[in-house]
């Protein structure tokens, strides 16, 4: 019994906090039901396929904004713009590999209501695809579902203003212009209009001349520059009515700091690399694979750089086209080594030097550049070479007899010898004399045919040495006149590829 009678006054209690918790309620709780009965009431003869106007014969008109929040790629490879938008159907409408918000705002005649008899509701939020909505789609999407936006909820006020405001990750079909790459500024369209609704029946008005940057957020690799819109009225080929387009152009501008450290900087540090292949002897050895090196070490930097290129052939970019004049200034430069090295290495017996090399080279050249030859291998020609020989043999001959130029004593001496000889000579001595003179005349003739091999290999060897000097010579001076020509190439070619860009930091 005291179990039944507690559990009966509980519930008593229970009643009373219930009805005075109902008592204490605000007015405007009771609003569920009110607001249950106005989407009944809306609802209840409405048709999704029916155009919201008063007169069939008047356009429905759009106002169609669009508000940019993020640049998430601008895929060059696949000339492709990814973006986030939202969407306004009420007043604004996106697209692009970005994060916009598409925003599209019109009126419905048929969602309309007196906010005093549903207890001053004066808005109310329904799906997408319970009431008519403008099939607006943008015309170069590159998504796989041509509409990429979110259904979100439309809110509806009570003159029948409709606001939907669709966020989506949109991908649009952008053609990349990689001229001035990678100081280039790239313009995508995203072009939004109505997929079935010509302009006498949907009419299109522009919520703003530009896109809503308020809440754009700043990408590491393009500089957003604008968004400006225009509204189109073209006529297509398939109808005779008039269709309206609202087009967005993002402007953008590559940040050119990440490729000037990883690009441009390297290339003109292994260019001028290449220049100093030229200070570095011949008989070093290192001449030749240094150029291979070099050309090798572009050819990895120019393989990185087609990597992110679109696959085109309309234009040449400005930094493929200096990667180009490197690359082939490096290339001249390893054949210019070859010839350095095979002047360097040439001697009498294998190559004889032609009279317009020697001039060239060995006079014209040098005087220009202002080289000038040391040691023992002066510069001599053979014609003074000769002379001078001559001169020498003449004055040997008419000064010295034969045993004077062996013994290298006077004519006097000899003389004066011979005279005491004959002077002092017995009889018995007579018949020794003669064949002693003529042995000794032998030998004399003998050392003196020695002596004049000797000589003459001298003069061969230092005339070999002498030719060897010059084509050395030569290969310096090919060095000197490469380095010069090169030097000065390679600075016009990045002067003019480097400052014809628009804008070289970003």
């Amino acid at each position: 019994m005291v179990g039944l009678i507690l559990s009966s006054s509980q519930r008593t209690l229970l009643n009373w906090l219930l009805i005075f918790i109902f008592f204490c309620l605000p007015n405007d709780s009771s609003q569920g039901p009110y607001e249950r009965r106005l989407i009944n009431d809306l609802m209840r003869d409405y048709n999704v396929l029916e155009r919201p106007v008063a007169n069939e014969s008047d356009p429905l008109f759009l106002s169609f904004g669009l508000t940019l929040q993020q640049l998430i790629d601008v895929d060059e490879k696949n000339q492709m713009l990814v973006t986030n938008i939202w969407l306004n159907l009420d007043e604004k409408n996106q697209l692009l590999i970005a994060n916009i918000w598409l925003s599209l705002e019109w009126v419905d005649v048929n969602l309309r209501w007196n906010p005093s008899d549903y207890n001053n509701i004066k808005d109310i939020r329904l799906a997408p695809h319970k009431i008519w909505r403008p099939d607006v789609l943008m015309y170069n999407s590159a998504d796989d579902q041509i509409d990429s936006t979110y259904k979100t909820n439309v809110v509806v006020r009570h003159n029948g203003s409709c606001s939907y405001i669709p966020p989506g990750i949109f991908k649009s079909t952008c053609k990349i212009d990689i001229t001035w790459f990678p100081f280039d500024d790239q313009k995508c369209e995203m072009k939004f209009g109505s997929w079935t609704y010509d302009g006498g029946a949907l009419d299109l008005r522009l919520a703003s001349n530009e896109g809503d940057l308020s809440t754009f957020i700043s990408n590491g690799e393009w500089e957003l520059i604008e968004v400006p819109a225009k509204r189109n009225v073209i006529y297509y080929a398939c109808c005779p009515d008039p269709y309206v387009d609202i087009t967005f152009v993002i402007h953008i501008r590559r940040r050119t700091l990440y490729y000037g450290f990883n690009l441009i900087v390297p290339c003109v540090l292994i260019s001028s690399m290449a220049l100093l292949g030229f200070t570095l002897p011949p008989d070093s050895g290192e001449k030749l694979t240094l150029g291979v090196t070099i050309l090798l070490s572009l050819m990895v930097f120019l393989l990185q750089l087609a990597e992110t290129m679109p696959p085109t052939s309309d234009a040449v970019s400005i930094i493929g086209t200096y990667f180009a004049c490197i690359m082939i200034m490096v290339a001249f430069s390893v054949v210019m080594t070859v010839v350095v090295l095979n002047y360097h290495h040439r001697s009498q017996d294998t190559h004889e030097m032609p009279a317009y090399i020697k001039t060239l080279f060995l006079v014209w050249l040098p005087k220009i550049l202002r080289m000038r030859r040391h040691g023992k291998y002066e510069k001599r020609t053979k014609s003074q070479l000769n002379n001078k020989m001559k001169e020498l043999q003449i004055k040997e001959r008419c000064s010295r007899s034969l045993l004077a130029n062996v013994l290298d004593i006077d004519d006097d001496f000899r003389l004066q010898n011979s005279t005491s000889g004959y002077l002092h000579v017995s009889s018995t001595d007579e018949t020794q004399t003669p064949r002693s003179c003529i042995h000794t005349q032998r030998e004399l003739n003998s050392i003196l045919k020695e002596l004049r091999f000797i000589t003459n290999r001298m003069k061969e060897e230092e005339e070999a040495n002498d030719i060897v000097a010059e084509w050395k010579f030569a290969a310096m001076v090919v060095d000197r006149v490469c380095l010069i020509i090169f030097s000065i190439f390679a600075i016009i070619s990045t002067c003019l590829c480097l400052l014809q860009a628009p804008h070289l930091v970003t």
